[in-house]
């Protein structure tokens, strides 16, 4: 009788080992898709025993059941999730689990860059294909009524950063996104703002954002090209900046900017127009935010590029002259 339980013990120790090897080989296996990578999806709210034939029936595994086995023995059963996931080619069983364990799902994302504007924002929406397309053949006020708050121009009002997504997620919800985030971060910079500063509203602050944002890439000049429109603005002188004038000429700017644009009026050309533009030319970003509601303390009127990226910054007209010949000869020579 003794021998007897010995050898069933010894048995059944050789049927757990075998099992725990069988499970530990089908855990570790690549499955070998194909193509190198294969997108799949679960439905949500999917059993183990659905997730598995889903699995089946999208040719990733061949069989349910050890699925199921190691899904239960592993304890991953109530943890795998749906979405829609790529899987490499040579991915095991158990780093499939993982990926549906932790809700690895593909996701769709878009950079909305600063200093671009709307046009291209929706050029860039259209272009990509984790989006769905909704907008296309809407005018500008159409999507704002959407998107907005009524807001017929859209320009500036949404936030540059970098938005993940579930695949197939519409346009308009991403540009909502963007939108709640640039009122959200507007709001706060506005309630933070320096004394005295001329603006009638947060609004009219986004425009001189946005104009700063387009006329350095500098972070640090940021807060210095700002205080020198704010003393224009506060003396009555024009802006007569040229991002301002490019964005009024529209599909008509070449890549050059020439003497008769300047004098061309539009609405937004500061060199024939008095104070701010009638909206923002472009996304600002944070740092131009923040650089228009924060500037830089300064009597200076003036500014020419140095060539460099960076600026000359001068309190009259006359060194401003001067440092506009001194540097646009240093260009004409390295030309």
């Amino acid at each position: 009788m003794i021998r007897l339980i010995k050898y069933a013990i010894l048995i059944a120790a050789i049927l757990v080992l075998s099992f725990g090897a069988w499970l530990f080989i089908y855990a570790r296996t690549p499955l070998n898709l194909s193509p190198q990578a294969q997108e799949i999806s679960i439905k949500p709210k999917s059993s183990l025993k659905s997730i598995a034939n889903q699995l089946v029936e999208q040719r990733v595994i061949a069989n349910a059941l050890p699925f199921i086995i190691l899904a239960r023995v592993l304890g991953k059963e109530p943890y795998l999730q749906a979405g829609d996931y790529t899987l490499n080619k040579n991915v095991s069983t158990y780093q499939l689990m993982l990926s549906l364990n932790h809700g690895k799902s593909t996701q769709g994302s878009i950079i909305f860059i600063e200093g671009k504007t709307f046009k291209q924002m929706r050029t860039k929406l259209a272009k990509n294909d984790a989006v769905k397309n909704t907008i296309n053949g809407l005018t500008d006020a159409e999507i704002m009524r959407l998107v907005g708050k009524g807001e017929k121009h859209p320009e500036g009002l949404f936030f540059p950063d970098t938005f993940y997504f579930d695949r197939n997620t519409a346009d308009t919800i991403l540009l909502k996104r963007a939108y709640d985030s640039m009122q959200a971060k507007l709001k706060v910079a506005w309630a933070n703002r320096a004394p005295n500063l001329p603006y009638k509203n947060s609004y009219e602050a986004l425009i001189m954002a946005s104009i700063i944002e387009k006329e350095t890439g500098k972070a640090s000049e940021r807060p210095m090209i700002s205080g020198v429109f704010l003393n224009r603005l506060r003396i009555g002188m024009r802006l007569q900046t040229d991002p301002t004038v490019i964005y009024g000429m529209g599909d008509n700017f070449d890549g050059n900017i020439r003497r008769k644009d300047l004098t061309a009026d539009t609405p937004y050309n500061t060199y024939t127009r008095d104070g701010l533009p009638p909206t923002p030319i472009a996304m600002p970003g944070l740092a131009a935010i923040e650089a228009a509601l924060h500037p830089e303390k300064t009597k200076a009127l003036y500014f020419v590029g140095k060539g460099d990226g960076s600026h000359a910054f001068s309190n009259s007209l006359l060194e401003h002259n001067q440092a506009v010949a001194k540097y646009q000869l240093n260009q004409k020579k390295k030309k």
